[in-house]
């Protein structure tokens, strides 16, 4: 693709990352099969091409995006199956974040979704005021029949999107796990050292997801470790395109892991939710051109590793065998995607005795994606559907998924038990059964 940035804006190292990642494309169109948007709507600038196409622009001109171009972006789930597509290896993650920092800069949303989406980054990375919020979301859940139950997919309004919100409230929260500065100890002779991502939401809704790690990695004979003042990897408020608050909890993280790191060493920084992955391990771009902190952030990146990439390197052994449960692999976008993690998960989950089934169709995204199912819920509910129709061709008697929000977003439509693919295997070698998100709604 030919672009034509001045020199001027070519010395902007953002730019220059633009420049070069809008070059990459071809125009080959191979993205537009495997995008969600695209292939529910049809619409090209709901692909990542025709996307590419308005940041382009947006990003040459130098002018604040119009009302058109905050639609289609903010359509995208960031879900990155074209990057897995694309022949040319356009990193379309990094310009539509890119996009994003400049939306949420340059453009003035309607006074309620500036409301709407300042309430959700403030709350939903600070695990205290969000299990108040669930507390006071599952009381207002009576009232939620009463708001509408549709609106314009290309613009749900306040009303539509707070019910959504709504929908996705528990019908009640779990005790809280194990805080922040815990230790726990190797059973037997210890073999290794890591500290666990305690995540924001997962924390509240799902501890267990944790907890099965734990019991997992220590009766394997590593050290599991909950690191003092950790915070929000920064995922959600970066989709949100606030990019200072990510940025500075990045930084935040970084400092208090590397000094665990020194202090009483890592072998990896272990991540239960893969969407926080993906963001962790993008530490080393993001801060690359910070001074301070652009070494430590690649340290950080190159010792994040989801769950599932650690426990490869163990010899798990099972202590049961349970050849006899059906399990369907839903493979986060965040991790097939995101982090090119594809068959390992379900050669763990087959080793261990489950008869694991891929889903058809199983590249499209679920309609989770961060805050997405509450900002375009109408979009969002459709690809959640058509994920549970997929996965009920397989007929299992068990869902498993490697991030939080997937779990959540398939729970709501079927009666099929979903599960973290780390509680299946510590149950396999060991752990108690798993509980499960069932008909959470």
């Amino acid at each position: 693709m030919k672009t034509e940035f001045s020199l001027a804006q070519l010395a902007d190292p953002d730019i220059a990352e633009a420049d070069k990642i809008l070059r990459a494309c071809v125009h080959c169109g191979f993205c537009t099969a495997t995008c969600p948007t695209y292939v529910l709507l049809g619409d090209e600038l709901d692909s990542p091409r025709g996307r590419i196409y308005l940041i382009k622009e947006m990003l040459e001109k130098d002018k604040p995006p119009t009302a058109d171009v905050v639609k289609h972006i903010d359509r995208c789930l960031s879900c990155l199956a074209c990057m897995t597509t694309c022949p040319s290896g356009v990193h379309y993650m990094h310009l539509v974040d890119q996009a994003r920092v400049r939306i949420e800069r340059d453009y003035s949303r309607p006074l309620p979704e500036r409301a709407l989406r300042a309430v959700l980054a403030w709350v939903l990375p600070r695990p205290k005021l969000f299990r108040a919020s669930m507390i006071m979301a599952r009381l207002a859940r009576p009232f939620a029949a009463l708001l509408p139950t549709s609106n314009a997919a290309a613009n749900p309004g306040l009303l539509r999107r707070i019910k959504a919100m709504l929908a996705l409230a528990p019908k009640a929260l779990p005790a809280p796990g194990p805080a922040a500065g815990s230790v726990f100890p190797a059973i037997d002779e210890r073999r290794g050292r890591v500290a666990l991502l305690q995540g924001c939401a997962q924390q509240v809704l799902a501890p267990r997801i944790n907890q099965a790690a734990i019991n997992l990695l220590t009766r394997h004979g590593i050290e599991v470790v909950l690191v003092r003042d950790e915070q929000c990897c920064g995922a959600l408020t970066h989709h949100l395109g606030q990019d200072g608050d990510a940025l500075a909890r990045a930084r935040a993280n970084i400092t208090v892991w590397q000094k665990e790191a020194d202090q009483g060493g890592l072998d990896a920084i272990l991540v239960t939710a893969s969407g926080c992955g993906t963001v962790i391990k993008d530490y080393g771009f993001m801060l690359r051109e910070d001074r301070d902190f652009a070494g430590p952030a690649a340290r950080i990146s190159a010792l994040a590793k989801d769950i599932t990439e650690y426990l490869a390197g163990l010899s798990l052994v099972p202590s049961r065998q349970n050849g006899d449960i059906t399990v369907a692999y839903h493979s986060a976008c965040s991790l097939q995607h995101g982090q090119k993690i594809t068959g390992l998960p379900k050669e763990l989950l087959s080793k261990n005795g489950f008869v694991v089934k891929d889903v058809p169709e199983s590249h499209l995204c679920c309609g989770s994606a961060g805050t997405y199912n509450i900002l375009q819920p109408d979009i969002a509910s459709r690809l959640r559907d058509r994920k549970i129709a997929n996965i009920a061709t397989v007929k299992p008697d068990m869902i498993a998924a490697g991030n939080i929000g997937c779990m959540i977003q398939i729970a709501g439509g079927t009666s099929v038990p979903v599960v973290h693919t780390i509680e299946l295997l510590d149950w396999a070698t060991g752990g108690p059964k798993p509980g499960s998100f069932r008909g959470v709604n």
